[in-house]
């Protein structure tokens, strides 16, 4: 007998694993499950699972927003410098540049004038996608001269908020512009003029101690972090730990900061109601159930 047997052949019927191309499919941070981004897309930046609100860009904002062929763009052109001759890892001028391909802006607001449902309104919409929606010099002087040219064309004024911050690389010159928007804001109020912030995730830091919190109406996005402080910087500095929900639209609303939460896609009729309620418009929409 044979010490060692023959071995029988098999066939694999193994199939080779599909790659699938990157980028289609996203985890939604709230439900945690795995998105098909097209979906995502066509639902206006929301989850079809659970309703979580992802950032969106401000041409979509926009589109969301403003009757189409309204929008007409103010201070287009104008961009930031370097006054401090910045330079760290990277120098200030290089960050500027590399938001600038990365984003398609040229800085991190965009400020103009369009209507909301058939009423003249100053807007401005900030993009997170540009330095982290950071406000320096030039964000802080668009969106004065926003809320300026509405109050000298007798226009309500809506801001669109989505930042981090103050911009460091220009110290105390981006500081400045929170108490320049505040005051330009104090000037439109006095003209009898409305205001409406609406506050998107994340809103934070000096934009939020400034024009982001002013508003006579404050509206939030579902889920939004809203703060001055973020809440591992609150819970390092004070060593203890903050509720669960600290700082999302939810908790701020129940605390006062805010006056309602809306939902994405009825973002513009509550906004176009509001509107019409504060500025007693002719034109506007008729105002039943406004809130």
């Amino acid at each position: 007998m044979p010490l060692f047997g023959s071995r029988k052949k098999y066939i694999s019927l193994r199939v080779p694993k599909k790659e699938l191309p990157e980028g289609l499919w996203t985890k939604c941070p709230a439900c945690k499950e795995i998105v098909f981004k097209r979906e995502i897309e066509a639902a206006n930046g929301i989850c079809p699972k659970c309703a979580y609100h992802f950032q969106i860009n401000w041409k979509k904002r926009l589109a969301l927003l403003v009757d189409e062929g309204t929008f007409e763009e103010w201070d287009a052109d104008m961009v930031s410098r370097d006054p401090l001759d910045f330079t760290g890892q990277s120098s200030y001028i290089s960050k500027l540049d590399e938001s600038r391909k990365k984003s398609g802006l040229k800085e991190a607001v965009v400020c103009g004038t369009g209507a909301i449902e058939r009423i003249p309104t100053a807007v401005a919409i900030m993009d997170f996608a540009f330095m982290g929606g950071s406000m320096g010099s030039v964000v802080g002087e668009k969106v004065t001269r926003a809320i300026e040219k509405g109050t000298e064309l007798t226009l309500p004024v809506v801001v669109v908020s989505a930042s981090g911050g103050a911009r460091m690389y220009e110290g105390m010159l981006s500081l400045m512009q929170m108490a320049k928007t505040s005051a330009a804001l104090a000037r439109h109020a006095r003209a009898g003029l409305a205001y409406i912030s609406v506050l998107t995730h994340p809103t934070t830091a000096g934009v939020m101690a400034s024009f982001a919190s002013l508003g006579d109406v404050i509206i939030a996005e579902p889920g939004a972090l809203i703060g001055f402080a973020g809440p591992r910087v609150i819970r390092e500095t004070t060593r203890e730990e903050v509720p669960e929900g600290f700082q999302r639209s939810e908790f701020v609303l129940k605390h006062g900061l805010v006056d309602m939460i809306v939902h994405r896609k009825e973002l513009k009729s509550t906004i176009a109601r509001l509107l019409a309620y504060m500025s007693n418009s002719a034109s506007a929409p008729a105002q039943n159930n406004l809130l």
